[in-house]
């Protein structure tokens, strides 16, 4: 007698390494022990209220579809941020997408066939693991070392990688997980490669406002690979609004276009209200960055300093996002995550890190990682690392 199966698709998909220890912490906070989330990337900076007055406000009689592509006044506005930027596209080279995780999906399924592959330099964002799942495509892997701040692999790496199957490279800049902020003459070598082999270039730029040591460059601004490039962009971190899941598809290849607005089509339209509020948000004042940036340079200062004074942690100094990835003196950072919820407290309070194994595709790398998110006000920060320093020497004296 035939039973019920599950696909094989969904059993090769990856569970999040960033939320998979959600139900130890929850028993811990049953028991009455405060955890600190360094372990996810939701900001408590506050939404800001304009955008979320336009929502309140908008007079709307019929919530309809909007253009599969997007509405159109937002993505003109659109046109006009970049343009602050520096980076010049026409409205029609812009999707909307429900987040940039669409828009990451709609490009792998658009630019690649089931077998293909894509180079990403790891650690990488996990989920790009499970956007990969869902349209059957490999991900290969080159190796950045936490000895090196994670900065781009040599082109050596890239072009030993490189097989008659490569259609991509994806990178994330400023990265998450590591914070790196990829410079102008990196991008200018990947420029280089994927010209040569006429690969595509994926760049998700969703922390483009949180640079701290030295100015962002966008993949739009390489020169002679227009049709190479594709932006995968997002207002869930820029604009403290990851709950509204608006993200965008850039690219100034028109064939391609086309071809993403299909799969936009079979989805029918992004949501409506939410793009209400990015449109809204692309108003705010020039300086409204100011502030929020200053305050994660002062997180990110206290995080990374707190943590390098622990004996036997090691963490480079990020130069974007709000992340860091450190190295800790334990064997296994699968295990030691766990336990922290599990098993230990101190001042009755522990933390929630994710393990640096996930942000891996080589087996074995990222052990003795984790990755860290400096989403938290100062004070707790320094209250985290202090539980991480008591929680380290606990483990491994246990």
């Amino acid at each position: 007698m035939a039973t019920l199966t599950i696909s094989e698709r969904a059993q090769a998909m990856p569970a999040s390494p960033i939320r998979k220890l959600v139900p130890f912490a929850e028993i811990a906070k049953k028991k009455g022990v405060k955890v600190y989330h360094l372990n996810i990337g939701q900001p408590d900076i506050e939404t800001p209220k304009a955008a979320m007055d336009a929502v309140r406000n908008a007079d709307i009689k019929v919530l309809e579809y909007s253009h599969s592509a997007g509405i159109e006044s937002y993505r003109r506005k659109l046109v006009e941020y970049y343009k602050r930027d520096e980076i010049y596209v026409d409205y029609t080279d812009i999707l909307i997408t429900t987040g940039g995780s669409e828009a990451l999906l709609f490009g792998f399924l658009a630019c690649l066939n089931p077998g293909d592959e894509v180079i990403i330099p790891e650690p990488f964002y996990a989920n790009y693991n499970g956007f990969a799942t869902e349209a059957g495509v490999n991900i290969v892997p080159i190796t950045a070392n936490i000895e090196d701040g994670f900065a781009l692999p040599p082109v050596a790496s890239f072009e030993n990688a490189i097989t008659d199957k490569t259609k991509a490279i994806i990178i994330c800049n400023p990265n998450n997980p590591t914070g790196y902020l990829y410079s102008k003459e990196e991008m200018e070598i990947l420029a280089r490669i994927v010209k040569k082999h006429q690969l595509y270039l994926f760049s998700d730029e969703a922390y483009r406002e949180f640079c701290y040591t030295g100015k962002h460059y966008s993949a739009l601004q390489l020169e002679g690979v227009e049709d190479n490039v594709i932006v995968m962009d997002t207002i869930s971190k820029r604009y403290s609004a990851c709950g509204a899941r608006i993200g965008a598809f850039v690219t100034r290849n028109k064939e391609l276009v086309n071809a993403v607005l299909k799969f936009a089509q079979a989805r029918l339209a992004p949501p409506t209200l939410e793009q209400v509020l990015g449109e809204a948000a692309v108003d705010l004042p020039a300086d409204y960055f100011e502030a929020t940036k200053a305050e994660y340079l002062k997180r990110r200062d206290t995080l990374i300093e707190g943590l390098n004074k622990i004996p036997g942690v090691v963490c480079p100094n990020p130069g974007g996002a709000f992340y860091a990835m450190a190295k800790l003196p334990v064997d296994n950072t699968d295990d030691f995550c766990q336990w922290i919820l599990e098993h230990f407290s101190y001042e009755n309070q522990t933390v929630m890190l994710a393990p640096g194994s996930g942000f891996y595709g080589t087996k074995g790398l990222g052990m003795q990682e984790v990755r860290l998110a400096y989403v938290l006000k100062v004070e707790e920060i320094e209250q985290a690392v202090k539980c991480l320093e008591k929680a380290i020497e606990t483990y491994n004296n246990k």
